[in-house]
């Protein structure tokens, strides 16, 4: 797969996509090792329209199923004080990747984060509720999995946190 280079906000984003992560059970690769085009549109709009009604400054945003973790890195580069990029662990040094090639690595970290568990994205002793913005591209691919998201969902979310989400709606997504 290799490296994509991605036009963020007058900036270039270095994207390492991944081609030796696989399913340890059926041997197929993750599909958060490469880039999806929902994060593709996630992160341009955010860059163009969210940046309009949103103010990152100061703000903390937690991204769920970061993949390569573009979105979450666009927030970073907009002046989120804060990024949490989660997903599982297999992908996590993909994630690493992108934030430290990018110089990201003062304000965007990395954590494992499996849905409807009880593992926190936050540090140490901080409360769950701690995010001002949630991030979500093509999540929504597996119906098995809803209920963990919602679980999670509802654990990080508080009065006041705002949800952005995009997806691409395939023949077997198409149901929900």
């Amino acid at each position: 797969m290799g490296v994509r280079e991605i036009q963020v906000a007058d900036t270039t984003l270095l994207i390492h996509e991944l081609d030796h992560v696989c399913d340890s059970v059926t041997g197929r690769a993750l599909t958060g090792s490469w880039l999806w085009d929902s994060a593709l549109v996630l992160s341009e709009w955010i860059a163009t329209q969210g940046r309009l009604i949103f103010d990152f400054k100061d703000k903390t945003v937690l991204e769920l199923g970061a993949g390569a973790g573009l979105p979450g890195l666009t927030a970073a580069l907009l002046g989120a004080s804060r990024v949490v990029l989660t997903d599982i662990e297999p992908l996590l040094p993909g994630l690493i990747d992108n934030v430290e090639g990018n110089g990201l690595g003062d304000r965007v970290e990395v954590r494992q984060l499996v849905w409807g568990s009880d593992e926190s994205p936050g540090q140490g002793g901080e409360s769950d509720h701690e995010f001002d913005l949630v991030l979500m591209s093509d999540v929504f691919f597996d119906p098995e999995e809803m209920a963990a998201l919602a679980k999670t969902l509802k654990k990080v979310c508080r009065k006041g946190t705002v949800v952005w989400a995009a997806s691409e709606v395939r023949p077997w997504t198409g149901e929900y």
